[in-house]
């Protein structure tokens, strides 16, 4: 051993160990973007978002026509919860619409969908018959059933446009003819403008507007050149403003925006300045459910276009803010199914129906918020009117099966059915637990089994 200078063995250093780095701190709202997006990716997310978002839309609304309603029902010497029950057996039906609807093939869709057509065009037509068609707040659109039953066919109208125009699309697009500006109007655009007509004669025009603004979303998704499209959209414009010009109830409704007092010079703005009251009453969570004041007479309409302002009124801006999310959420929902589909009618149809209800609930959330005119367009599936709710249900059920129809949502839910007492090669029947991803362990066999 070498000695040192002094003299003495040279003192041996321990040898430094490697600075190991600690666990690096990840962004916590990093981690849960990705964590949502993961969530997002998954198969079946549309799918218990656009079911699970209408039931809740469905079961809120009921619970506030109930309570929009009562007031109304007993100034027309009707029991307090008339109006709630006829939603109610409303919704029962819708329900069972669209639980056939969901489990309905594409192709029966698009089978049906002339049929849908030439039912609500016949319909449409028989409200203009004197003695058959009703009017109602000075539109006749309704139709008398018996009793105080009525039913609105504009309405279905919106469902059989979706369909037909669907199909239409796809039959063109499978042909490559949708390159041609002509294919691409015709008939599409002449049979929307008949529906049209056939609303306006009975004054409609808060649904002639949503039917147009379908019309726009299934161009869009055909992929209409700019130039024709603006093309269309600004006759649709011009013949909007004629008929809003030659209108003096529609001039008036025009003029009551952004009003802060019910009379506002030669023109009554009640409805939308009380809206704007119960909005303001309601709170950050509301004067509580069925606490209103406005429902007292005040506010027309409370338990059909103006709901929104009774939900703001009792529940406050949580609940508002709550009805929007759950807007949002469904109407992402049908754009995800729409753009992950490679079934050009499954794409049409998926994008007709987001655009429906997202562009009828704008239209009425912007009319109670005092940004838009008061265009008398119920809010879908929360809204009083039973017309409203049978298509808008069979509508989500369309959706539903959309959503059904992807091989990876298929596959999820056939591993997440159970297959209780089965029996299987002839054995006796034995419960079987639910199917997951994991792999059994392989069964033990005798020794003499082959």
């Amino acid at each position: 051993m070498p000695s040192s200078r002094t003299g003495r063995p040279p003192v041996q250093r321990a040898a430094r160990r490697p600075v190991v780095p600690g666990p690096t701190r990840e962004n916590p709202l990093r981690t849960l973007h990705t964590r949502a997006r993961k969530a997002w990716d998954r198969p079946l997310t549309a799918y218990y978002v656009i079911l699970g978002g209408s039931a809740l839309i469905t079961v809120l609304g009921l619970v506030m026509v109930y309570s929009a309603s009562q007031i109304t029902a007993l100034q027309m010497s009707l029991p307090g919860s008339y109006f709630f029950r006829k939603q109610l057996l409303a919704a029962g039906i819708g329900t069972v619409l669209l639980l056939v609807a969901s489990r309905m093939p594409v192709k029966l869709h698009r089978a049906l969908a002339y049929p849908i057509l030439a039912g609500a065009v016949f319909l449409m037509a028989l409200v203009q018959v004197p003695g058959i068609g009703v009017a109602v707040n000075g539109n006749q659109n309704w139709i008398a059933l018996g009793g105080s039953f009525q039913i609105q066919p504009s309405e279905f109208g919106k469902l059989a446009l979706v369909l037909w125009g669907a199909d239409l699309l796809a039959r063109k697009q499978d042909r490559r003819l949708l390159a041609q500006w002509k294919h691409m109007l015709v008939p599409l655009v002449p049979a929307a403008f008949m529906l049209l007509g056939l609303i306006m004669l009975g004054g409609d025009m808060g649904t002639a507007i949503i039917l147009t603004a379908i019309l726009f979303g299934l161009l869009w998704l055909a992929g209409a050149p700019t130039r024709l499209f603006v093309g269309v959209l600004s006759v649709a414009a011009l013949i909007g403003a004629i008929l809003i010009r030659t209108s003096p109830n529609r001039m008036a409704r025009l003029a009551c925006l952004g009003a802060t007092e019910p009379q506002s010079g030669p023109v009554d703005c009640w409805q939308a300045v009380h809206g704007i009251y119960a909005l303001a009453s309601g709170g950050l969570f509301g004067s509580g459910l069925g606490a209103s004041v406005e429902k007292w007479g005040q506010l027309p309409e409370a338990h059909t276009d103006f709901i929104f302002a009774i939900t703001g009124e009792e529940l406050g801006l949580a609940g508002t803010l709550s009805v929007l999310a759950l807007f949002a959420a469904l109407g992402y929902a049908g754009i995800r199914v729409a753009g992950r589909t490679e079934d050009p009618f499954v794409r049409y149809a998926a994008g007709g129906v987001t655009t429906w209800i997202t562009a009828q609930a704008v239209i009425n959330i912007g009319a109670v918020l005092g940004l838009l005119p008061i265009a008398g367009v119920p809010l879908p599936l929360f809204s009083y009117g039973g017309s409203a709710l049978l298509p808008t249900m069979f509508a989500i059920g369309l959706l539903i099966a959309f959503t059904r129809e992807d091989p990876a949502a298929r596959m999820a839910l056939a591993m997440r059915q159970p297959r209780f007492g089965r029996k299987r090669n002839g054995g006796s029947q034995r419960p079987r637990r639910w199917n997951t991803m994991r792999r059994r362990a392989p069964v033990a066999r005798s020794s003499g089994e082959r």
